[in-house]
């Protein structure tokens, strides 16, 4: 060996250490004592708490903990500035948020080192990743304020938007939250994490310097209750969350029923796929990427390997000599691979899992060397020998933990990664592209990576499915989430119901005129009983007796929900097929027009004539939406595109309004199958009898079996059964506003995606209806990055 590869071969990385001098004069000039930044003017520190260096475990300043009236004042500033500053045109919002990321460039040394003190991540992650990609936020998103109103035609902001961010990316958190929002004409109230709020108050200044007008940015910082003060407070119009699974589920229940708009970007536990047949080393390295950036906390970090058996062992190899040279220390020094963890009490909860996870069996593998003895440091750390039932394979460890199992086909792959309640993200390696562009669209995750990891821009969606969250961080789909349509904030409150009551206890159930068909169910492309084994009449306009559907219970929404999942290959049907069976139901029941009028006018006494025609309409425009309303293809500025595609919610619960039961049921039910959803619907309760017939037109129109599932009964009972069932992905419901906030709080479970009217007048026959409104509640993006070049 010559003498230049031995000094190779024993070379010691020398320190290379980053001068914090600059944020810490920056503290000091401040006397290292912060208020809120309302009103564009910041107020006397109040009761405060510590900001540590997770590091060092020094203090770094002392940081207000906010209380409602904090928060009031905040929403009240924020709303003085929502109507002149949503006035400014596109350009001049632009101007303002082009000018925020020129200063963050020119400041980026000091964001760069005041985030790493103040979070522990290393320095080279912070300057190279971070707070570049803070900066391009700012930039796209004032290409969108300029560009809003060609681009999303007749949509407004919502007003005051309450975003809650958490400590793992603290500001490019906010930048994925404020550029975009700013963008859409709303104002702001951002509370930062408690453990990491100094950069956020440093961004405050930002707005400051640019002129940015008083009250569209507002910085509460706080703990906890200064979180839920800012759900809570009457005067937001949406909140934005970005956190934990289970504070996202608070933050659902508590806003079900107000109204607000609500995303949600939360926790994950990302399968990292390789293949037998993958460039090994190019998928090590990924691996370090995507488990240990960061320190493992990143919500979606590759935590989950899972390689093929016949690579298995030459794999995890690799990864152990790879883990020996990761180096864990001080994060101010530029040669450190590992920092510190935020704080003691996440090192503790890590520990805590890690003990759980070897009690139930898991082997767990550490490169020898040590960690500095003072500060929140751990080793990384291999887990092996476990079952998908491990702790440490369920849950989210949010730390520098990869939990390794292995697959044999491809179909196990899949099977194993999408075992879990998350879907964030997933990556897979593979030289074969054709088993890579199959396996992804097959990943129930809202971000695949193919033959890299960890890739985030601004032009490209980030967000998850399932227990993951709901809505989308940047690109056209995290713009779309702080906006809403124009006509929404025209919705009256439906008029009172002036049909005359159900027969109750005083009518003889038996006391039956003739009845020309007895009306069943239809679940899995059959009639069906109910399984009460009692009935429910369906009255016409006088009172009388039109006619009896079943009264539909729990059993037969399980049995409906079972056959919608057993149907769910819908969703990979070719558009071009979904579309012609709309066709043919459409067809069908212009067939059979005047049967159908007739039964809407014994039911209502209104002319059914007109209501089967906008139903026959509504089919024929969504057979033609179904191969139209398609995805996108990204152009990040790295070698690689991301192809953005709309794919199904999957199982998804309707239940139609009261009123027009043919058109209210037929406007929701073609959206959701024309997009590839497998729906169980629950029809009007009080007239029924049109979606008992239409099961007939069903039959005959090649509707595949569980596609449609009809459940007939009482709405209220059965929205609620719906919203609870965990195989149910999505659930609209139409009808009073207390049933709605009963929808979205019973919800909570799996956090499926809901879509009430809080008994608002929404009039299905509408123009609106017929397009992309009910196509974007029907779908979610998958954005999957696929990389070209050598």
């Amino acid at each position: 060996m010559n003498k230049i590869a031995q000094i190779f071969d024993s070379l010691d990385y020398g320190p290379a250490p980053e001068a914090p001098d600059q944020a810490i004069a920056w503290l000091d000039a401040r006397g290292r004592r912060f208020g809120h930044f309302i009103d564009g003017k910041w107020t006397s520190p109040g009761k405060t708490f510590t900001a540590d260096n997770p590091a060092t475990g020094a203090s770094l300043a002392e940081i207000t903990d906010g209380t409602p009236a904090d928060v009031d004042a905040a929403v009240k500033a924020a709303r003085a500035a929502f109507k002149s500053w949503s006035a400014l045109s596109g350009y001049e919002r632009g101007r303002y948020l082009y000018a925020i990321a020129r200063m963050i460039q020119k400041h980026s040394r000091l964001f760069a080192v005041l985030e790493t003190m103040d979070n522990g991540k290393p320095i080279r992650e912070s300057r190279d990743a971070d707070i570049p990609l803070v900066a391009r936020h700012f930039y796209h998103h004032a290409g969108w304020a300029t560009h809003l109103e060609r681009e999303f035609p007749g949509m407004v902001p919502y007003g005051v938007c309450g975003q809650i961010i958490p400590w793992n990316f603290p500001l490019l958190m906010l930048a994925w939250k404020i550029a975009p929002a700013l963008a859409a004409g709303n104002t702001v109230v951002l509370k930062p994490a408690e453990f990491t709020s100094l950069t956020a108050l440093l961004f405050a200044e930002i707005c400051e310097r640019v002129g940015l007008p008083k009250g569209v940015v507002n910085i509460v910082t706080g703990q906890g209750d200064t979180g839920a003060a800012i759900v809570d407070h009457p005067g937001i119009d949406k909140i934005a969350f970005t956190g934990s699974t289970e504070v996202g589920k608070l933050i659902r229940a508590a806003t079900a029923g107000t109204g607000k708009g609500l995303s949600l970007e939360l926790g994950g536990k990302s399968p990292y796929i390789v293949f037998e047949d993958a460039d090994l080393d190019s998928a090590v390295e990924g691996l370090v990427e995507a488990i240990w950036f960061n320190q493992g906390q990143v919500c979606c970090a590759g935590s989950r390997l899972l390689v093929q058996e016949s690579i298995e062992e030459r794999f995890i190899a690799k990864v152990k000599r790879r883990m020996a040279s990761l180096r864990v220390g001080d994060p101010l020094d530029k040669s450190i691979d590992i920092g510190a963890l935020v704080a003691p009490v996440q090192v503790e909860r890590i520990r805590d899992l890690m003990k759980k996870g070897v009690a139930e069996g898991a082997v767990v593998y550490e490169p020898e060397g040590t960690v500095p003895a003072k500060g929140c440091f751990l080793k990384p750390a291999l887990v092996t020998n476990v079952s998908p039932a491990n702790t440490l394979v369920a849950e989210e460890i949010f730390g520098p933990v990869l939990v390794a199992m292995s697959f044999r086909t491809p179909e196990e792959a899949v099977a194993l990664a999408n075992n879990t309640r998350y879907g964030l993200a997933a990556t897979l390696w593979s030289e074969n592209i054709n088993l890579a562009l199959d396996i992804a669209p097959k990943l129930k995750a809202g971000v695949v990576w193919i033959n890299g990891t960890n890739n985030f821009d601004a032009a490209v969606g980030f967000g998850g499915y399932k227990e993951s969250g709901f809505g989308r961080e940047g690109g056209r789909e995290g713009m779309s989430v702080y906006l809403k349509p124009g006509w929404e904030k025209t919705l009256k409150a439906t008029a009172p119901d002036t049909a005359p009551a159900k027969a109750g206890a005083s009518r003889n159930p038996l006391d039956a005129r003739h009845l020309d068909q007895t009306a069943k169910m239809y679940v899995g492309g059959r009639q069906a009983r109910p399984d009460s084994g009692y009935s429910r009449p369906v009255l016409g306009p006088d009172g009388g007796l039109v006619g009896e559907v079943g009264e539909g219970n729990r059993k037969d929404i399980r049995n409906a929900v079972e056959a919608a999942r057993a149907a769910l290959g819908w969703g990979t049907v070719a558009a071009h097929a979904r579309a012609q069976i709309l066709y043919f139901l459409a067809e069908n029941l212009d067939y059979r027009r005047d049967e159908f009028a007739a039964r809407i006018a014994a039911q209502t006494g209104d002319d059914g004539a007109d209501e089967v025609a906008r139903a026959v309409e509504r089919l024929f425009a969504f057979a033609g939406w179904a191969d139209k309303y398609d995805g996108a293809v990204h152009n990040p500025p790295l070698r690689a595109i991301a192809a953005a595609m709309v794919e199904p919610l999957g199982v998804l619960g309707i239940v139609a309004p009261d009123r027009q039961p043919l058109l209210g049921s037929v406007a929701l039910l073609a959206p959701a199958i024309a997009m590839g959803n497998t729906v169980v619907l629950v029809p009007s309760s009080r007239a029924p009898l049109s979606m008992t017939d239409f099961y007939q037109v069903l039959e005959t129109s090649d509707v595949p079996a569980g596609v449609v599932n009809i459940v007939t009964g009482d709405s209220l009972t059965l929205a609620k059964t719906l919203a609870e069932h965990d195989g149910v992905d999505g659930l609209w419901f139409l009808g009073s506003a207390e049933g709605s906030a009963m929808v979205e709080k019973a919800s909570v479970g799996n956090l499926k995606q809901t879509w009430t009217s809080r008994g608002l007048a929404y009039d299905l026959a509408a123009p609106q209806f017929a397009g992309d409104y009910l196509l974007a509640k029907a779908t979610q993006v998958k954005n999957v990055w696929i990389p070209y070049g050598a």
